[in-house]
């Protein structure tokens, strides 16, 4: 009987204007998987990094829709592997912890194992930054439960059945908190592996913009909050929508209880009109709760259709 095939890899390096470093990183990659594909998708590059991918030899593809996110929606459609390795054009992340992340992948049947980074260098991180990731892996924790450390690790392996039940919603930066909250939602099983994480060659400047990124990788939370756990979100809102109206009315309450009369009726009004938005917030909570579950069961089900990660021999 002939042993089976080994798995098909791919290595995925979405890339804007990184010419100084994506050449190494390819070269580093090849050295690292060298049984692996490497693609580098362009994303309106005005410098040579499509000549400097190629002459390392990359497969080069484009995405003309600016944003991280387009491009990694288009290379999870167009690709085809049993396994996916996929890490920023900047030269920042480790390649030779590649084959342990791959293999962790295979020998636990893991579905997505993300590259927690571990500084090497006093510039590693911008200023801000090491600040604002922990504000929002600490936001996702709470939120959808702490399964991570590094959310905004862009060096990550994914399985098959990942890849391609993934939706990819997001436009920009914020995709790998997309990528973290999907594998939550679903039960994926994950895992973190330390990784090196350095500074950028010199010449390579960072594209992420530290407030205004941070402040969509927020309202992307919030928003995935509000899709996914509805009622969760609609009761709370309610329940602080009804705790104003009963501090509204409770001097109205013990005024007519005293007088038999209801001096202030415009505030009668907003009690009453507030308590009745409450109740419809959290009947919009419990209709949006049964259509959530009835999307995860859809998205369970699209999972389910890919085969699972075939263990090393």
């Amino acid at each position: 009987m002939s042993a089976p095939a080994p798995p098909r890899v791919a290595v995925l390096i979405p890339a804007y204007n990184e010419e100084a470093a994506i050449a190494r990183v390819v070269e580093e990659f090849h050295r690292a998987l060298p049984e692996a594909v490497i693609h580098v998708y362009d994303n309106n590059s005005t410098d040579r990094t499509v000549a400097r991918a190629r002459e390392a030899g990359a497969v080069v593809g484009e995405e003309r829709a600016q944003g991280k996110g387009h491009v990694v929606r288009r290379m999870f459609a167009d690709i085809d592997a049993d396994l996916y390795l996929m890490v920023d054009g900047d030269g920042t992340y480790d390649a030779a912890s590649a084959p342990a992340l791959v293999e962790l992948l295979r020998r636990r049947g893991l579905d997505m194992v993300v590259g927690c980074r571990v500084e090497t260098g006093a510039k590693a991180y911008r200023r801000g930054h090491r600040l604002g990731n922990r504000l929002l892996t600490g936001s996702v924790s709470l939120l959808f439960g702490q399964r991570f450390t590094d959310i905004l690790s862009g060096y990550r392996v994914f399985s098959r059945r990942f890849v391609k039940s993934f939706p990819a919603l997001s436009r920009g930066f914020e995709i790998e908190t997309e990528l973290t909250v999907h594998a939550l939602e679903l039960c994926m099983p994950v895992a973190e592996l330390p990784t090196a994480y350095g500074s950028r060659p010199p010449g390579s400047l960072s594209k992420l913009r530290t407030y205004a990124d941070g402040y969509r990788i927020l309202r992307l939370i919030a928003s995935l909050y509000r899709n996914e756990k509805p009622l969760p979100f609609f009761s709370l809102l309610s329940t602080l929508m009804a705790l104003a109206s009963l501090g509204l009315a409770l001097p109205l309450f013990v005024t007519f209880a005293r007088s038999g009369l209801v001096p202030r009726f415009p505030t009668a009004i907003l009690a009453t009109g507030m308590m009745t938005i409450a109740a419809l917030g959290f009947t919009c909570g419990l209709i949006l709760d049964t259509v959530t579950r009835g999307r995860k069961e859809l998205k369970r089900m699209a999972y389910l259709a890919h085969p699972p990660v075939a263990p090393p021999d």
